[in-house]
Order: structure tokens, then C-alpha cells, then sequence
């Protein structure tokens, strides 16, 4: 607890009284734990979707998250019982991940569908341009940006991650 208070600059007095249910914590006080605990704050939301061995999804069915200056929508993973989970990440012109790497377990897959993409894992940036591939092992710290004129679209596919794992909320939460 002591450390939690000191990477989230809160009180342990605070901290124990959220534990306990005494307090509920603000917004910015839940952004102040997601950002120590290095987890989205959606980690703090989550409602466990029924899952299944086999998901159809129409298009019209995906579920979508507005994440900085573009949209998320998963293609069924999040409903499924195995550890793969596959989305479509359409961004603007000029936005990315945020500053900080994101890192979780597992494998990823990154497809470009439309536009220009730069991928940086770890220290090494790949310019992904429509039809370009990557692959990595996610525990490598990654992030990534739009750096051309217009919009891009990519295709990720997460697999491997460990069980209760929900890799994607990493990539729809900005840690600013």
C-alpha cells in the first residue's frame, strides 16, 4: 500500500479508506492509480461479457471505444473463451498511443489496411504502410502513431496473453 501511495502521489490514509469502501475516489484519483499500476483506467469498469468458443460478429455488432482522436472496435475476442483477441484501430492524421510504451503478455500481429502507420517496439521504429505487416512479442514495450497526411486503419490481432488478461484495453487507454 505504501508504495502504491508513493508511485500514485496518494495517501496510504486515502488509499485504505478506498479499500474499504468508506470513500469513493474521483476521476482523477482513478486516473492517479491506473497510471501507477500501469493498467487503463476501464481495468477499474471492467464487466466481465459472456464468452464463448465460437463468436460471430456482424459489423454492425462490433463493439466500439472512442479512444483519442480515433475509434476501436473489436471483432469478437473480447467475447471469446481462448486468449486471441483481434481489432480494428482507425486513427486521424497526426495521433498516437500516448508517450508511455504499452506492454502486455502474449503476441501481436499488426496489419495496416489504409494509411501510414509508425510502430516503434522497443527502440526500433517500423513504418507500416497499407498491406505492411508486424509481428512481436508484446512484453516488448510498443506504441505507435500516425504519421501521415490522413487517416489510418489497422488490423491487430493479440494472441497468447495470459488468462484474464484483456490486452486491448492497453491500447484503447492514452496514459498521458
Amino acid at each position: 500500500m505504501r508504495s502504491l501511495a508513493r508511485e500514485s502521489g496518494l495517501s496510504t490514509n486515502a488509499l485504505s479508506m478506498i479499500e474499504r469502501g468508506r470513500t469513493s475516489p474521483s476521476v482523477s484519483t482513478l486516473y492517479k492509480l491506473a497510471n501507477a499500476l500501469e493498467v487503463p483506467i476501464t481495468a477499474f469498469f471492467r464487466l466481465e461479457p459472456d464468452r464463448s468458443d465460437v463468436v460471430f460478429r456482424r459489423k454492425s455488432e462490433r463493439s466500439n471505444v472512442n479512444i483519442s482522436k480515433g475509434v476501436w472496435e473489436g471483432l469478437g475476442g473480447e467475447a471469446f473463451t481462448g486468449r486471441i483477441e483481434a481489432s480494428i484501430i482507425t486513427i486521424e492524421a497526426g495521433s498516437d498511443s500516448g508517450s508511455f510504451g504499452m506492454l502486455h503478455s502474449g503476441d501481436e500481429f499488426v496489419l495496416c489496411l489504409e494509411g501510414q502507420v509508425e510502430y516503434t517496439v522497443e527502440d526500433q521504429a517500423y513504418l507500416l504502410k497499407a498491406g505492411d505487416s508486424l509481428i512481436f512479442a508484446a512484453q516488448l514495450s510498443h506504441r505507435w502513431r500516425n504519421t501521415g497526411a490522413g487517416m489510418a486503419q489497422l488490423v491487430v490481432v493479440i494472441a497468447g496473453f495470459e488468462h484474464g488478461e484483456q490486452p486491448s484495453e492497453f491500447h484503447t487507454f492514452r496514459q498521458e
